[in-house]
């Protein structure tokens, strides 16, 4: 019979097998011990990100005070981290609420949905071993957040501060467990978060306009003579395709510079970077060979796609 911590485990890892194929796949090539490390950090994104999509647009006081309850619970594991590390205690301490702060009743004393138990409980045992800078899984909290407020950016250095909280920040998390032998590994972490999450608004230009949302920076929308009326209309032309190939580019080159960090990594997390930096790049192949049209189909990768991919990658992976 699993024990609860080993349940905790392999429900992240459910949570990461049907919503992250691609992550999930290139995760599968890590030693075990890695493997299962990794997948309470997606987890835990996959779930702040939920519920933060449940209570919906118009709702910021209720989606201030999952925000809360998530931070302290955050709050409550990291302390007792600390407490634990400190002492070489064992004792399973429950995360608490915050009742201090307002807008708490006793009914919110426990977190809103039955699936964050497991999440947590894997992260407090995360915790400790892999020292994950607690900044990071706020950051990506807040950034989960702007989406309930921020519908347009009017620039790409607004853009990018939002795709390094929902995205770097994950390559950050997962770096500590990965392991690496120069801190400068987490400047092209960074880099290829925001390459992956650059990937993700194109790829989804159709379906975010359909909840009125416009990732696209607004300077480059004037810049290549393209109106926020002709996206929300699903209008392709020639002016729509030079912007998208633009951006296209643009995340091209944040993973060329993410990919140069992984020498620094140890060896046995090499292969699965590389490949996950490749089979995500994919999508923007597959978005070009649309001629930039992502109003007819949802640019995606194969599973047989992936696979092929390997033997290539591998070799590449030997010459770091």
């Amino acid at each position: 019979m699993l024990t609860e911590l080993e349940k905790a485990y392999e429900y992240c890892e459910n949570v990461t097998k049907l919503h992250a194929k691609s992550f999930y796949f290139a995760a599968k090539f890590l030693p075990k011990h890695k493997q299962r490390a990794v997948y309470p950090i997606y987890a835990f994104c996959r779930h702040v990100d939920d519920e933060i999509d449940e209570i919906g647009d118009g709702n910021q006081d209720e989606a201030i005070l999952a925000v809360e309850r998530w931070k302290a619970n955050l709050e409550e594991i990291y302390f007792n981290a600390k407490t634990q590390n400190n002492k070489g205690a064992k004792e399973e301490i429950q995360p608490r609420i915050n009742t201090d702060k307002p807008g708490f009743e006793p009914k919110d004393q426990r977190p809103k949905t039955e699936d964050q138990n497991p999440v947590f409980t894997a992260w407090k045992d995360l915790l400790q071993t892999y020292k994950i800078p607690q900044n990071l899984p706020l950051e990506l909290i807040q950034g989960v957040l702007m989406d309930t407020t921020i519908k347009r950016y009017e620039t790409f250095d607004e853009l990018y501060i939002y795709c390094y909280r929902v995205a770097s920040t994950v390559g950050l998390m997962s770096s500590e467990i990965l392991g690496y032998a120069d801190k400068i590994a987490l400047e092209y972490a960074e880099a290829m978060g925001i390459g992956m999450q650059l990937t993700n608004i194109l790829r989804d230009v159709k379906e975010d306009a359909a909840m009125g949302r416009i990732y696209l920076p607004q300077e480059d929308l004037r810049k290549f003579k393209v109106s926020q009326e002709q996206i929300r209309a699903n209008e392709f032309d020639t002016n729509f395709a030079e912007m998208m190939k633009f951006q296209v580019e643009r995340a091209r080159s944040f993973y060329e510079k993410g990919e140069k960090g992984i020498a620094f990594l140890e060896k046995d997390s090499r292969f699965t970077v590389l490949l996950a930096s490749r089979i995500y790049a994919k999508i923007l192949t597959e978005i070009e060979k649309q001629n930039y049209n992502v109003f007819t189909r949802r640019a995606h990768t194969t599973r047989m796609q992936k696979f092929l991919s390997i033997p290539k990658i591998w070799l590449q992976t030997q010459r770091f």
